[in-house]
């Protein structure tokens, strides 16, 4: 029985877990969930009380899983047929797992809190979210270096997050010129196959995205 993942294809989050079963190249029912269908959100409800998405059901083992870091370690350990996201020794792993968190922490949040803030018309003072994207920009380039990914010599979860964070926050607050590895490592991410097919497969919901008119053209 295939696993079947709860998820929507404009969401940040998915894309992390999307980005993963892509790399692995693992059979899975895509379930999209929409929040503004009753029925839909009583479904995911049902999974997750918290009622968010990505939430991955593994019939086969029984489990049902909230939370994209999770599902990613997860799909990883027990369905993995490709190279691992998640480096086997303990000090290379916890530096993924600090990447990750720190994408999610430091580019997801602000982003988000930019987007809702459109979303809401609220019309607020976002500079501080900007400026904490401003801030992880420069952490990002000084820990690339000259390396190809941001935590591991291999692409990884903290990859996974990356591609999906930056996707947003670079059209919401651009990336200084002067980062030219952040911008090498944007372009590396985009251009790898996963990324670039899971951003295809979003591409008829970009309308839905409240900056639509600052996705660049290549993307549309």
């Amino acid at each position: 029985m295939p696993l079947t993942l709860y998820y929507h294809p404009l969401s940040s989050y998915c894309h992390k877990v999307l980005i993963a079963l892509y790399e692995h190249d693992i059979a899975f029912e895509a379930r999209l969930i929409n929040l503004g269908d009753a029925a839909d959100r009583e479904v995911l409800a049902t999974l997750w009380p918290h009622g968010k998405f990505p939430v991955l059901h593994d019939p086969a083992r029984g489990r049902t899983l909230p939370e994209s870091s999770i599902i990613v370690e997860y799909l990883d350990q027990r369905c993995a047929t490709r190279p691992s996201l998640m480096p086997r020794s303990l000090e290379k792993a916890l530096q993924v797992r600090l990447w990750d968190r720190f994408f999610d922490l430091h580019v997801q949040a602000p982003l988000q809190a930019i987007v809702t803030d459109k979303i809401r018309g609220a019309n607020s003072d976002m500079a501080s979210a900007r400026a904490t994207l401003q801030v992880s920009y420069g952490l990002i380039d000084k820990q690339l270096g000259a390396a190809p990914w941001v935590a591991s010599p291999a692409f990884s979860l903290a990859d996974c997050a990356a591609a999906p964070a930056l996707f947003y926050a670079s059209m919401l607050e651009p990336l200084p010129p002067q980062h030219r590895h952040l911008h090498a490592y944007f372009e590396r991410l985009v251009n790898r196959p996963s990324v670039a097919r899971v951003l295809q497969e979003a591409k008829p919901y970009f309308n839905l995205f409240p900056f639509e008119e600052r996705i660049p053209a290549r993307f549309r």
